[in-house]
């Protein structure tokens, strides 16, 4: 498999910073030039970091890959304390032999990461169950409004449709999901709140995406009803309104299809633009829409735009179609060009330095350019005058930051809570990494908070590959509170193993854990047949 054929990183919008590698995209960052010693092969350098921790690259080679991102079983002693003990693999110790694969390691099959993804998340997981909780109830009422059985909504078809797109917009808001994560801490993160109470709290918290879909599914089902109806009352609606919403029934269904999981995984840069621009365009018809329906006359078919502001005031539809273009505008207006500062400790990683104290668990948003794309990564702050992100140099805006870096960025000035922020609301917590996956954790060790919590990081080259700056941060903490294991030195480990007695030692409520795909789901699963609540990122977060 060629480089070039891989497949694209996607982006997920709670918590987890996903790459995106655009196929001869006119809007995409120019990808550096790289040399062949840069090529996948099956003579790997020592010094590569580990992929960041989203990374779905399928890698050609990925049986012979070094890196700890596959998590697969390495040596772990179950019954006395966490070991590092070196293992066979490359290593810069001279008296290491070379990596061997046994055949039963060489002729194991890997799961594909996009069936990780979509298809092995079982049939009733959390954003499965809320899908649900929004479609049925709204399908019900769809067909009560159609049999006669419910007049009000067989009259409000249209209102039910726009106020499913405004359930929609709510739980993709950054602001207000930013008040509601706030909420969740400070109500629930007491001692003395039941840690079943908690846990469910942030499953349902990082599984909003469930009625999300469930709602936009549920509003292209009330348009396509409302259109039938005025289809079949031709006499009382005018060809413009037919037109204008069928246009916006077009478009709805376009921005579906290009969310559907398979798209939205193999093409994301068209998922991001399509929902962007597609929605933009819905918006401003909706509001066409909704003005001419309530300016039309029946009687003398024709428009009466008389006292057009005080009729729309008192339509529900109106309201509604209101608060949507508050959510939708609300981020756009904080977007600024900001100088920043950036450091590249090796090529495998970018820091990036702004100004500002930032809290704990807190992610941010940040674009070359800001129409085009949007990267979200965890930020590392101590709370005080700065706070900076680290970028590993996994796809071509990331690589870009190492070749060639910036002087200013385009940021949101809003930044948003995903499932790190919610480590706040327990008291004692394990937390999980691989690779750059740290970062999103790393402000819990450098400023005051409720939550005790527990480092266990797996990754190759720590000074090497991320520098000085980050070992220094996680230098001088007692060594049952900051694991490190070094791949390079120690090779793999059994992360779920290691995981489930760290967790045990700490006495941990809830183990937090952020690693591709495979890795977060291992960790995870292992976790919960051990007793331990653990959580980490999902497909559509």
């Amino acid at each position: 498999m060629k480089t070039e054929d891989k497949l694209e990183r996607f982006a997920s919008s709670r918590g987890v910073a996903f790459e995106i590698k655009p196929r001869n995209d006119p809007f995409s960052v120019p990808k550096p030039p790289t040399s062949e010693s840069n090529s996948h092969g099956s003579n790997r350098s020592m010094n590569r970091t580990s992929s960041h921790f989203c990374d779905l690259e399928i890698d050609a080679n990925e049986d012979e890959d070094e890196d700890v991102d596959t998590l697969e079983k390495g040596c772990y002693d179950k019954e006395g304390p966490i070991l590092q003990i070196p293992q066979k693999g490359s290593s810069p110790l001279p008296f290491l032999p070379p990596k061997t694969l046994s055949e039963r390691e060489k002729n194991k099959k890997k799961s594909s990461r996009l069936s990780v993804i979509l298809l092995d998340q079982g049939l009733f997981t959390v954003y499965k169950r809320l899908f649900a909780l929004s479609l049925v109830p709204n399908i019900t009422f769809l067909i009560l409004a159609s049999t006669g059985n419910f007049p009000y909504a067989r009259k409000k078809a249209v209102l039910f449709s726009i106020g499913n797109i405004f359930a929609l917009t709510l739980c993709r808001s950054e602001a207000f999901l930013r008040v509601v994560f706030w909420l969740a801490v400070n109500c629930l993160g007491w001692s003395w709140i039941p840690i079943r109470i908690k846990t469910i709290v942030t499953s349902l918290l990082q599984s909003l995406g469930g009625i999300h879909s469930g709602c936009a599914i549920s509003s292209i089902a009330w348009l396509v009803y409302a259109l039938i109806q005025t289809l079949n009352d031709k006499e009382n609606t005018s060809p413009e309104i037919v037109g204008v919403a069928f246009a916006i029934l077009s478009l709805l269904f376009l921005s579906s299809l290009a969310a559907f999981p398979l798209v939205r995984h193999l093409h994301h840069n068209f998922f991001e633009r399509i929902h962007r621009f597609v929605g933009w365009i819905a918006l401003a018809l909706l509001w066409i829409f909704i003005t001419l329906t309530v300016s039309y006359d029946p009687e003398t078919k024709s428009y009466n735009n008389a006292e057009i502001g005080s009729k729309l005031i008192k339509q529900q539809e109106f309201l509604f179609t209101l608060a949507i273009t508050v959510l939708i505008i609300l981020p756009w207006i904080t977007v600024r060009r900001v100088p920043v500062k950036v450091t590249s400790p090796s090529g495998h990683a970018t820091i990036i330095k702004f100004e500002g104290g930032v809290k704990a668990g807190i992610l941010g948003r940040i674009s070359p350019s800001p129409l085009s794309e949007w990267h979200a990564f965890g930020i590392i702050s101590d709370g005080k005058a700065e706070h900076m992100i680290l970028a590993g140099a996994v796809g071509d805006f990331t690589k870009t930051l190492v070749s060639n870096p910036p002087s200013h960025i385009w940021v949101r000035q809003v930044h948003f809570a995903g499932l790190p922020y919610l480590v706040n609301m327990y008291n004692r917590v394990l937390v999980v990494a691989t690779g750059s996956g740290i970062c999103v954790f790393l402000s819990f060790l450098l400023q005051p908070s409720a939550a005790n919590v527990c480092f266990l990081w797996v990754t190759k080259g720590v000074e090497q590959n991320f520098g000085k700056e980050i070992k220094e941060m996680l230098s001088g903490h007692p060594k049952e509170k900051v694991i490190i294991h070094d791949t390079t030195l120690l090779g793999r480990p059994n992360v779920s193993e290691m995981s489930i007695d760290a967790a045990r030692k700490w006495g941990a409520e809830v183990v937090i854990v952020t690693s591709n795909p495979e890795g977060s789901r291992d960790v995870v699963n292992a976790c919960k047949k051990s007793g331990i609540p653990a959580f980490g990122p999902i497909w559509d977060s």
